[in-house]
């Protein structure tokens, strides 16, 4: 009988050993829940929930398909290619090395800044003389107006402006009067044909302010 007896707890040995896992581990579930604080009750459950004896599933990595890889390769060549673009078209650009320095107008005094080409520009189309963007345009003008060289037209400026800067800043009252009388000086050695056509009018060859003023002392004498 003793015999028999062993046995049977040989043959039941394997359900003993899953019983008592399964023991052991609701036993740590019941400790981890009761020893873990708030935040890591999850955590608990999920060691409760994997039995012990028995090897955790790792999730198996996600195939990617050829039309994806294709697909990756392209985004990467097109992006590469935009990238040798741009470094290209910034390589082609010429280097910003001109320096900027201030230039000052020989006829108004008013300074720029310039480069040293467009400075260079400049002096050779006005004569050596750096004249400012309203200068160069009063010059030109002055040019074709009087129909002279660009050398007496810059000459007649630089006259002007020193003459501007020695009287008309000191006494602007004096420079205005002066520029009325130009004007009227320029107005009558005017040769518009509305000019001409007012002086083809009847014209008076004496006034008659005269004889009424002779004929009121006459009166008043009677």
């Amino acid at each position: 009988s003793s015999l028999a007896a062993r046995r049977q707890l040989l043959d039941n040995q394997p359900e003993l050993s899953t019983v008592s896992l399964r023991l052991v581990s609701c036993i740590k579930g019941s400790l981890a829940r009761s020893m873990a604080p708030n935040g890591d009750a999850a955590v608990a459950a999920a060691a409760e929930a994997v039995p012990m004896g028995r090897p955790r599933q790792q999730p198996k990595p996600r195939r990617i398909s050829m039309e994806g890889l294709q697909r990756a390769m392209s985004d990467l060549a097109l992006e590469f290619t935009k990238k040798a673009a741009v470094l290209d078209a910034a390589a082609r650009l010429p280097a910003v090395s001109e320096q900027v320095d201030d230039a000052r107008c020989e006829c108004c005094g008013m300074t720029e800044e310039c480069s040293a080409e467009y400075v260079r520009r400049v002096r050779e189309r006005y004569c050596g003389q750096w004249v400012c963007g309203l200068c160069a345009a009063a010059v030109t003008d002055e040019a074709d107006r009087s129909r002279s060289t660009t050398e007496e037209a810059l000459a007649a400026h630089i006259a002007v402006c020193g003459r501007f800067n020695r009287l008309g800043r000191a006494n602007p009252v004096l420079m205005q009067t002066e520029a009325m009388r130009e004007i009227f000086r320029k107005r009558g050695k005017s040769n518009s044909p509305r000019d001409s056509a007012r002086a083809g009018g009847l014209s008076r060859s004496s006034s008659c302010m005269s004889a009424i003023t002779k004929d009121l002392n006459c009166a008043m004498k009677k």
